[in-house]
C-alpha cells in the first residue's frame, strides 16, 4: 500500500519536477560550458558531465533533491592536471586527465562500498572553508582576465592577481576592437550577476541570471547580423567553440601514463576534492529539503562515482553534487530525483537544438559568471564569519588558504589538518590527551526514560567525530536525545557546528536534541559554534559566555520568577549532611536556579580515591524546610533495594497503600514518625509523579534523578516537582 502511495505521489509531482528541472537547466548550461573552459577543457565536457550526472545519479543515487554536474571546486584541480600531464599540450593533457577522471570515479565507487561517506566529517570545518576560499580565489584570478578579453594570461594565482589592475588598463588602452567589445560584454555580464538579486521583478527573475547573460549575448550577435549595418565586433577566437557534430566527437581517455607520479597525484587530488565537495553539498541540501529527508550518502557517492566513470569515457568532467543548482531546484519546488533527470534531458535538447546559438556566446560572458562564483567562494563575509567563531579558526582558515594558493589543494588541506591539530594541542597544553585517547571508544549511548542518552568522554574533535556521528545517526529524529560532554575535556568547532545541524534536523522532525555538560567550559568566543575547553574542577568562572543550556535555564528562571546564577560560587553547606554525600567529596556547585525555599543546581563530586577515583556531575534539587521532618530515604523499588532488604535494611511499608509500598523503597530509623509524615496526600503525589531519589534530613529534602546532568526539560520538570512536593508536605 505504501509503495502505491509513494508511486502515486511520484507521478503527481512530475509536473513541478519537470518545471524545476527546466529552470535548473537554464543555469546548468552556461555554468557547464564556463566551468569546462575555466578548467582548460573543451566546453562540451562540462555539459556532458551534467547530462551523465543528472541521468545516472537520478536513477541510482541516494539523495532526493540534489542536482549533479561539474563543480566549482574541481576547476583548479582539473586545470592543473591538464597543464601538468600534457607538458604544454592542452589537448593531450585533457586526454590524460580524462583517464584520471575515470579512475577517480572508480575510487569513489569503492569509497561508497566501504561506507566512507563519513570521511567528509574528518576534515576541520575552518580548513575546508580555507580550501574553498582558495579555490574561489584561483577561479577569480584566472577568469577575470578572460572576462576582460585576455585569453593568454598565464602564471601562478598570485601573479594573476597582481596583473588584474594592468588587465583593466590594457582593456581601456587596447586598439583591438574585438578585445575591447568582448571585455565590455564581460563586464556587463558581471553587472548582471551582481545586480540580478536586487531587481525584485517576478517576471525578470523567471530566467536565472546566467541564462540572461546567454540570451543577451546571443541576442547581441543577431542584432549585428540581422539589424545593424556594422559587422559583429567580437572575433571568432573569443566565442565558444563546439564541434560541428557533437554526437560523433567524444574525446576518449588516454591511460598510457597511469603509473607516473604526476598522474597518481592528479587522481588523488581529483578524488579528494570531488568527494569533499559532494559530501558538503549533500549535507547542505538535506537542510533545504522541505520534506526533511536524510540522504543515503554512501549510495550517493557510489552513484557519483559511476556517473564520473561514464562521463570520463565520453569526454566529460567529474560529476559532483552542486549546492547552487540544488538550491535552485529546491526553491522551484523540486521534490525528488526526477528533477535531476529532467535537467539533464533539457540539456540534451539545448545541445542538439541550439548548438549554433551556443557558438555565438562570447567567452568573457561565461567568465563573468565564474568571476562572480569565485568571489562568492572567497567573499570577505566568509572571513568575518570564521573570525567571529574564534581567532584560532581564523589562523586555520588563513594558513590553509595561503598554503593552497601557493602550493596545491592536497598540500593545503593536509597543512590545514596539521595546523588545526597543533592549535588544539596548544589550547589544551596536553598532546597526550589526543594521542592516548584518539583510538579509544569514547562514546556511550543508552536509552533511559524513553530518552536517548549519549555520553562523550576525553575529547571530541574532527579526529574522532565519526564515532559520535555513528551513534547519533542511530537515533530517530522524532525522539528526544541528550548529548552529555561533562566527561569531555575538549570539544572543537567542527563538532559544535555538526551538532547544530542535528539540533535543527531533530527540531524539524518534531524531536528534541539537547547538548549538555559544557557549562563549565571556556569558550573561544560568543559564537555558538566556538570550540569549548572544559575548565579544571577547581575553577568556577566568575563570568563567561552562556551555553545554549544556560540560556534556556535563564529563560525558565524568568518565566517562573526564580533567580539564576550561572557562575555561582555558592557552597551549598547543607549537602554534606545528607547520607548520599557522606562518602562523596563535593568539588563545586554551579548553575544555581532558586526561589525562596527551592534550589536547583549542578554539582560536581568525586567517588573513591587514587586510581579508583571517579568524577561525577549531576543536577539536584534542595528544598529548605521550615518545619521539622523525619529523616528518611525514598527510592524506586529495584533489584538493589531487594538486596538491601536481604542484607538487613528494612523497607518501611505504609498501611493501606500496598501499591506505593511495592513501587517505592522507603527507609529510615524512626518508622512511626515516617509513617505519620507520609499522609494520603503525599503518597498520592509520589504515585502520580516521576520517581526520583529523595533524601530528607533536618536540613531539608534532597531530590535528584539519575547521576548525571539534567537536560533543560528535566530541569523544568524537577522545578515543578519541587513546587508540588512543597505543597504536599
Amino acid at each position: 500500500m505504501k509503495k502505491k502511495s509513494t508511486f502515486k505521489t511520484f507521478i503527481e509531482d512530475i509536473p513541478k519536477n519537470l518545471f524545476s528541472g527546466f529552470v535548473v537547466s537554464l543555469i546548468a548550461l552556461p555554468l557547464g560550458l564556463g566551468l569546462a573552459l575555466a578548467s582548460g577543457a573543451p566546453p562540451i565536457s562540462g555539459v556532458i558531465a551534467a547530462i551523465v550526472g543528472g541521468t545516472v545519479v537520478a536513477i541510482t543515487g541516494g539523495s532526493n533533491v540534489t542536482i549533479t554536474g561539474p563543480g566549482n571546486g574541481l576547476v583548479v584541480v582539473i586545470l592543473a592536471a591538464i597543464t601538468t600531464l600534457g607538458n604544454g599540450d592542452m589537448h593531450q593533457g585533457f586526454l590524460y586527465t580524462l583517464a584520471a577522471v575515470v579512475i577517480s570515479g572508480v575510487l569513489m565507487i569503492i569509497l561508497g562500498f566501504l561506507r566512507m561517506g563519513s570521511l567528509g566529517d574528518f576534515f576541520p570545518s575552518s580548513a575546508i572553508q580555507g580550501m574553498l576560499a582558495a579555490i574561489g580565489i584561483g577561479i577569480f584570478a584566472k577568469q577575470i582576465h578572460v572576462m576582460l578579453g585576455n585569453l593568454s594570461a598565464k602564471g601562478s594565482i598570485i601573479d594573476l592577481l597582481i596583473k588584474i589592475p594592468d588587465g583593466f588598463i590594457n582593456l581601456i588602452k587596447t586598439d583591438n576592437s574585438s578585445v575591447f567589445y568582448a571585455g565590455l560584454v564581460g563586464m556587463a555580464s558581471l553587472l548582471i550577476m551582481i545586480f540580478y538579486g536586487k531587481i525584485r521583478n517576478r517576471y525578470f527573475q523567471l530566467i536565472p541570471a546566467p541564462m540572461w547573460i546567454v540570451v543577451l549575448s546571443v541576442g547581441m550577435y543577431y542584432y549585428f547580423d540581422l539589424v545593424s549595418d556594422a559587422t559583429y565586433p567580437i572575433d571568432k577566437s573569443l566565442l565558444i567553440a563546439l564541434p560541428d557534430d557533437i554526437l560523433s566527437n567524444f574525446a576518449f581517455p588516454d591511460f598510457s601514463i597511469i603509473y607516473q607520479g604526476n598522474f597518481i597525484n592528479a587522481v588523488i587530488a581529483i578524488t579528494l576534492i570531488a568527494s569533499i565537495e559532494s559530501l558538503l553539498s549533500i549535507k547542505a541540501v538535506d537542510k533545504l529539503d522541505p520534506l526533511k529527508r536524510r540522504s543515503n550518502v554512501n549510495k550517493d557517492i557510489r552513484a557519483l562515482g559511476l556517473a564520473t566513470v561514464i562521463s570520463g569515457f565520453l569526454g566529460g568532467l567529474n560529476v559532483v553534487t552542486v549546492i547552487a543548482r540544488s538550491s535552485v531546484n529546491v526553491n522551484n519546488n523540486g521534490t525528488n530525483r526526477s528533477a535531476n533527470f529532467f535537467h539533464a534531458a533539457f540539456l540534451v535538447a539545448f545541445i542538439l537544438l541550439f548548438a549554433t546559438e551556443l557558438r555565438k556566446i562570447p567567452l568573457p560572458a561565461l567568465a563573468a559568471i565564474l568571476v562572480f562564483t569565485g568571489y562568492k567562494l572567497a567573499s570577505p563575509d566568509n572571513l568575518k564569519k570564521v573570525f567571529s567563531i574564534g581567532s584560532e579558526q581564523l589562523i586555520i582558515f588563513l594558513v590553509t588558504l595561503l598554503i593552497t594558493i601557493t602550493t596545491s589543494l592536497i598540500t593545503g588541506i593536509i597543512v590545514g589538518i596539521l595546523i588545526t591539530f597543533v592549535i588544539h594541542v596548544i589550547i589544551n597544553k596536553d598532546i597526550l590527551l589526543f594521542i592516548k585517547n584518539v583510538l579509544k571508544p569514547n562514546v556511550l549511548m543508552f536509552k533511559e526514560d524513553d530518552k536517548y542518552y549519549v555520553s562523550v568522554k576525553n575529547f571530541s574533535s574532527f579526529l574522532n567525530y565519526t564515532k559520535l556521528k555513528s551513534k547519533l545517526d542511530q537515533i530517530p529524529e522524532t525522539e528526544e536525545a541528550i548529548i552529555d560532554f561533562s566527561l569531555c575535556d575538549f570539544v572543537d568547532h567542527s563538532v559544535m557546528e555538526n551538532l547544530s545541524n542535528y539540533t535543527e534536523s531533530f527540531a524539524r522532525k518534531g524531536g528534541d536534541f539537547e547538548v549538555i555538560g559544557l557549562d563549565d567550559s571556556k569558550s573561544g568566543s560568543e559564537h555558538p559554534f566556538a570550540l569549548r575547553k572544559i575548565l579544571p574542577k577547581q575553577i568556577i568562572p566568575k563570568e563567561g559566555v552562556l551555553t545554549k543550556r544556560q540560556k534556556s535555564i535563564q529563560q525558565i528562571s524568568e518565566k517562573m520568577h526564580w533567580k539564576y546564577d550561572a557562575f555561582s560560587t555558592q557552597e551549598m553547606k547543607e549537602l554534606p549532611t545528607f547520607g548520599y554525600f557522606k562518602t562523596r567529596k563535593i568539588d563545586k556547585v554551579s548553575n544555581v536556579l532558586s526561589n525562596k525555599d527551592c534550589t536547583i543546581f549542578d554539582v560536581q563530586f568525586s567517588e573513591g580515591e587514587m586510581i579508583a577515583k571517579q568524577v561525577i556531575k549531576a543536577t539536584m534539587l534542595h528544598i529548605r524546610q521550615t518545619k521539622p521532618i523525619p529523616k528518611f530515604t525514598l527510592d524506586r523499588e529495584g533489584i538493589f533495594e531487594y538486596l538491601l532488604e536481604f542484607a538487613g535494611y528494612k523497607d518501611i511499608d505504609i498501611n493501606n497503600h500496598p501499591d506505593f509500598s511495592k513501587r517505592f523503597y522507603l527507609s529510615g530509623k524512626n518508622e512511626e514518625k515516617i509513617r505519620e509524615f507520609f499522609t494520603d496526600e503525599l503518597i498520592l503525589f509520589f504515585e502520580s509523579n516521576k520517581q526520583y531519589h529523595i533524601s530528607a534530613t533536618e536540613n531539608g529534602i534532597l531530590i535528584f534523578g539519575n547521576e548525571r546532568l539534567a537536560s533543560v526539560k528535566e530541569i523544568k520538570a524537577l522545578a515543578f516537582f519541587g513546587i508540588g512536593l512543597q505543597k504536599a508536605v
